[in-house]
């Protein structure tokens, strides 16, 4: 696709607002909110809006009279064994407060179910842009590769942090990061499976067979796209990093991998750049990419097709979950059915990478 038909296609898409109305499903009861809001933080509660992204934990903007705060929450209902875990995002934030990756600042968790139903925390609010398209459809084309850099910058900062000095020592199990995920995607595919998904089930099959040899450990995101950041309202910088649920201590490979995604997947199924003209549009191929992060992180080895097909197993499990809640009633998105029926699309592209991987 050419850069002036992306252009096309991405200024038909409507400029949608940043908050909705209370979705029913995820309506709760301010008053108590307020109470505990009033006691930690000293400030009063005004309004309670919904924001409008978001696939598995509820997001929403509290309006205060000490500014504008974000809140996040389970999601309602029966959930999967170790899925939705706030307390997990609000552990990672507070221990990289203090470091140079950009975070929004954690002010409170809360785990009392009497307040709003499920357990919760609350954030500041940051202000900046959001880029949804990774095309960058809204930005002039010098601007950019560097908005791509700056993703890798702050990926690298990340992977730089000294997790053990960070305080996440017994964050989760360092060691053997792929073959436990492997397994838990593998256990979180069959508990939330509600059709069939052959490529899926290939890949459980493919994926144990085709680790590669060696081990390392740090900080991994989970679920480090342009859209989990929020960048400087003028530069091109990062100044938060969001949505943390994934986050682990892991190989750096399989972050670099997620974030790679997009070079390897169509836009129709899941925000990719596959057969677009990148060069025209001014933002830099994987292999570019790839060896700024390897630059930056004083890395060797790069990404494999094991480490694509290993993360869109990942997402592919992960859509399918997104559709499980569409069908129950409680996803966090009114678009979850739209976008959890992709999984299948996903999973195919991950086994086909790991099928041409064997030839």
């Amino acid at each position: 696709m050419t850069a002036e038909a992306e252009q096309r296609r991405e200024a038909t898409i409507e400029t949608l607002p940043e908050t909705i109305p209370v979705r029913e499903a995820h309506r709760f009861d301010t008053k108590p909110l307020a109470v505990l809001l009033a006691h930690r933080l000293d400030a009063r509660l005004d309004e309670v809006r919904q924001m409008r992204g978001g696939q598995s934990n509820p997001t929403f903007l509290l309006v205060t009279d000490r500014g504008e705060l974000i809140l996040r929450k389970q999601p309602p209902g029966k959930l999967l064994p170790s899925a939705h875990a706030v307390d997990r995002e609000f552990r990672v934030l507070s221990a990289l407060a203090g470091t140079d990756v950009p975070v929004p600042r954690p002010l409170l968790f809360c785990d009392d179910r009497n307040v709003i139903g499920t357990p919760f925390y609350v954030m500041e609010r940051l202000r900046g842009r959001i880029f949804w398209s990774p095309a960058l459809p809204e930005l002039p084309r010098e601007e950019r590769r560097p908005i791509y850099l700056a993703m890798c910058e702050a990926l690298a900062r990340l992977h730089l942090v000294d997790w053990q000095a960070a305080g996440l020592a017994d964050f989760s199990r360092p060691g053997n990061y792929y073959l436990r995920q492997i397994n838990r995607w593998t256990r979180q595919w069959r508990d939330s499976k509600t059709r069939e998904n052959p490529s899926i089930d290939r890949l459980v099959e493919w994926l144990p067979q085709h680790i590669p040899p060696g081990d390392e450990t740090t900080i991994c995101h989970g679920d480090f796209r342009l859209d989990n950041m929020i960048f400087h309202p003028t530069e091109p910088r990062v100044i938060g990093i969001l949505d943390w649920e994934l986050s682990t201590l892991g190989h750096p490979l399989a972050d670099l991998a997620y974030n790679c995604i997009c070079y390897n997947i169509s836009p129709d199924h899941y925000k990719g750049l596959l057969g677009y003209d990148l060069a025209a549009l001014g933002i830099p191929d994987q292999d570019e990419y790839v060896r700024a992060y390897c630059a930056r992180t004083g890395r060797t080895q790069a990404i494999t097709p094991f480490h694509l097909a290993f993360v869109l197993f990942r997402i592919a499990v992960i859509l399918e979950g997104v559709l499980a809640r569409a069908k129950a009633g409680n996803a966090a998105s009114s678009e979850a059915e739209g976008t959890g029926s992709r999984g299948r699309a996903v999973a195919d592209r991950g086994w086909e990478l790991a099928r041409a991987a064997a030839l």
